[in-house]
Order: structure tokens, then sequence, then C-alpha cells
């Protein structure tokens, strides 16, 4: 039995090094190898994780200890392992060295880390959210009312206030602090949609606030160290995000949908529900709320007082998520694009 679910640990560690690699990231890759690889029972880290209780993929177990390990590689409090984290490129037995040290002399820290899931907030993510609203705000011809859910720190909620340049075509203001580049393939949404966000909510079990350092340096911990772009953009958003008047509400999403969609809606005002990489996280008894409440929604829905659920979720299709669009009283169900987890890339269909 024990042999067993160490065999399933190591396994889940090599698969998450090679979707690593897959994504662009060959650093966290080396980190999961080596952990799946050498890690041992001798320290309460290893012990901990060679015994996971749980399902070691669906609790991304081994992005739980490589974002433990940069969270204290960033912190400075192990200068040795911070000298082998990028821009630094040590080689696997240079680096395994320095990880095995950074456990036996912080292994309490390290074992703690592993409490929690990743929670991230992919503002690249944003460029399916602008291509979406702009086709809903095209459609309708109406200021949206935003609703998103599993928003975390509320990043993407100022999607539209953010510059974008989408392959050679660029939307935004040239002066905004945060920039959105994604490799556009395929036709573009349309771009010259008159875009309005009227209001904006959001909601997450557990929310963070872009103003707080401590929440800020959780998501950047969970940011894979060899990717600068992803880095930058996110601080900026955090920025941004913090000088913002809002901030994410903490709530269940199916409670929190249900409450927000029996709100009277102002005539000549489209909501939206919106929201990425968060459904597979929910369970099927909460998802089945979420999608009752919308279709409840949407049976209400009126040309002046529309209805949209713009979601880039994972599905059937390794590799990429889809970014789907349904739309109440009219336009029913599409898959508008396929987009890289990360936004690196959006296929527009």
């Amino acid at each position: 039995m024990q042999m067993a679910r160490e065999a399933q640990v190591r396994a889940a560690f090599a698969g998450q090094a090679d979707g690593c690699r897959r994504m662009g990231s060959p650093f966290t890759a080396l980190v999961c190898d080596l952990l799946g690889e050498r890690l041992d029972p001798s320290s309460s880290f290893g012990n901990r994780i060679l015994n996971w209780r749980g399902e070691p993929r669906d609790d991304a177990l081994a992005l739980r200890a490589a974002g433990g390990l940069n969270a204290l590689a960033r912190s400075g409090r192990d200068a040795g392992l911070a000298a082998l984290y990028p821009p630094n490129q040590p080689d696997a037995e240079a680096l395994w060295h320095g990880l095995a040290r950074a456990i036996a002399a912080h292994d309490a820290v390290l074992t703690a880390a592993l409490d929690s899931a990743p929670q991230t907030n992919e503002v690249k993510r944003c460029a399916v959210l602008l291509g979406g609203a702009l086709l809903i705000a095209r459609d309708t011809g109406l200021p949206l009312d935003l609703l998103e859910i599993g928003a975390s720190a509320g990043l993407n909620l100022g999607f539209d206030g953010y510059r974008y340049e989408l392959g050679n075509s660029r939307w935004g203001q040239p002066t905004a602090s945060v920039t959105i580049r994604s490799d556009w393939r395929g036709s573009l949404p349309p771009m010259e949609a008159p875009l309005t966000v009227a209001s904006r909510r959001a909601c997450d079990l557990n929310p963070l606030d872009p103003g707080n350092p401590t929440d800020r340096e959780r998501v950047m911990s969970y940011i894979w160290p060899d990717q600068s772009d992803r880095i930058t953009t996110t601080g900026s958003a955090f920025d941004a995000a913090a000088a913002q008047p809002w901030r994410v509400e903490q709530a269940d999403a199916a409670e929190w949908v249900e409450a927000r969609l029996a709100l009277p809606q102002r005539d000549g005002m489209a909501r939206v529900l919106l929201h990425t990489i968060m459904w597979q996280y929910l369970p099927a008894a909460t998802q089945q709320r979420i999608a009752q409440a919308m279709a409840r929604a949407g049976e209400a829905a009126t040309r002046t007082r529309p209805l949209a659920w713009l979601r880039m979720e994972s599905d059937h299709q390794s590799g990429s998520a889809a970014v789907t669009l349904t739309t109440w009283p009219e336009g029913g169900e599409r898959e508008i694009a396929r987009a890289d987890f990360h936004g690196r890339w959006v296929e527009w269909r």
C-alpha cells in the first residue's frame, strides 16, 4: 500500500514536470523531476509528500512543493537557494544539493507550505476575456455588468483597463500600466466595438487583497520563476488592482451567483458571468447549481436585459482550454476560441 502511494506521488511529479516543459518552464520542470525522483521521507516535507493522503494530481501536490520552495527563494531567507534560481541556470546536481540543503534547513516552513493549493491569477487570460467582452458589447450594444467567480485577487476583473498586443493588433490606451501580450492566431474579435463596463463584482472562497504584500507574494510564489514576462505582467497588474476601489468578496461560488442573479437587472445592461480555469475545482453539485441558476436567469433575459456566460476552462482536449460564450435570449452556446492555459496564445474561432 505504502509503495503504491509513493509511486503515485512520484508519477504525479513526473507528470507535472512534463506539463511545465510543454508550457515553457524548464526550471520548474527540473525542480519537479528532482523532487519526484530523489525526495525521501527523512524530512517532514519529504515524508508528508510521499505519504500524501489525497490524490496528488488533483491536489496539485507538485506545484504546492515547487511554490513553497520558490517562496523561500524569493524571500531571501536562504541565499544559497536563491542563488540557484533564475536568472541563474544551475545543472541538476547543483540544484538538487541546494534543494536538499534548503529542505533540511527550513523543513517546518516548507511542510506548512503544502497545506494550501496553489492560488494564481493568470493575467494573460485577460486576452480571451477582452475578446469575449467585445463580442458581447458588439452584439448587445449595451454596457456590461461583470460577475467573476474564482477571481483570486481580482487582477482579471479590470481587464478593460489594460493595453493589449494581440499579434500585430493593439487595443487599449498606450499609457496603460499593464500590457497583455498574446500570440494571436486566426481572426480577431471586433476590436472597434464600443466596450463599457458599468459595474463589476467578484468572489472567491479565499479572496486575496492586491494591496496586501503577503497576499501578493502568495500569488507570485506560484509563478514559475523562469517566466519573467509572467512575473512582470502580474506585478504590474497587482499595482493596478491595488489602486482600484473594488475587492473580491469571500463567498461560495454557487451561493454568490444565485444571490447576484436574484437581484433585479437594470434595463439597458448586459449581465456577464465570467471565469477562467476554476470550474474543474468546483464540486459537481456546485457546478450544477451555477448552471441551473444561469439557465433560470437566461429564461428571463430580454434584448434590453441580456445575459452572457463567458468562460475559459479545461475540456476533453489536451494542451489548451476552451473559450466558450453562451448568450440569452439569443445566440446559444459556442466555442469562440482555444487558448493556452496561461494565455500565451489564443486561437480565435
